[in-house]
């Protein structure tokens, strides 16, 4: 899903065919739609297995919620997302073919409620948000401890709505990343040798 080290996971409707790879929608309003985005290492949609498994998470929680995506590479999770009713949404990711795709994909769907930012995701994060985020959903690169600065910047800059929802995914076991204090493990899983985790901040 994210420009990383860790090598794609086997799932034949991902191979990629001329340069591209292929995601599909697995829910809400635009379910089954399938969309293209350009092939790079490590650049891959979130299984539809583990998408399945942490929207069964977020069912009570998806509509109208405003999400925030990090690291967001094909967009897989934050289109799913805002097919499933969420209010409003933000992605941002480094990779500017990545960030073109997932803009054709929402003008394709026509749909106005996301935006799509090709930024450092730190930097971006440095600053103070005027408005706090319900979703937000992470999962950097593979060994660049990315993941642990990011949450500490959305803890600390305001990004976070009290009871937010924040879903990681990492090469660690969740009990070893070392998040804010404030954030309560809720579930977790693993897939091979990528964990995955939702967690709800509890407001301080």
């Amino acid at each position: 899903m994210r420009q990383s080290t860790r090598k794609p996971a086997s799932n034949p409707a991902n191979k990629p065919h001329g340069g591209q790879g292929q995601l599909r929608i697995i829910g809400g309003e635009w379910r089954s739609r399938r969309f293209a985005f350009p092939e790079g290492p490590g650049l891959r949609p979130t299984p539809d297995r583990v998408r399945e498994t942490l929207f069964n998470w977020l069912a009570p929680y998806v509509a109208g919620a405003r999400i925030l995506e990090c690291f967001a590479g094909s967009g897989a999770v934050f289109l799913e997302a805002l097919s499933r009713g969420a209010s409003a949404g933000l992605a941002m990711d480094l990779n500017g073919a990545a960030v073109a795709a997932l803009r054709g994909h929402l003008q394709t769907l026509q749909c106005e409620r996301g935006q799509v930012q090709q930024q450092d995701s730190l930097r971006y994060l440095s600053e103070q948000s005027a408005t706090p985020f319900d979703l937000v959903f992470l999962d950097p690169p593979f060994q660049q401890n990315l993941l642990q600065p990011t949450c500490e910047l959305l803890e600390q800059r305001g990004w976070l709505a009290a009871g937010a929802w924040i879903y990681t995914e990492s090469e660690h076991a969740p009990s070893s990343l070392g998040l804010p204090g404030n954030w309560r493990l809720h579930r977790e899983k693993h897939a091979g040798q990528v964990h995955y985790a939702l967690w709800q901040r509890e407001a301080q």
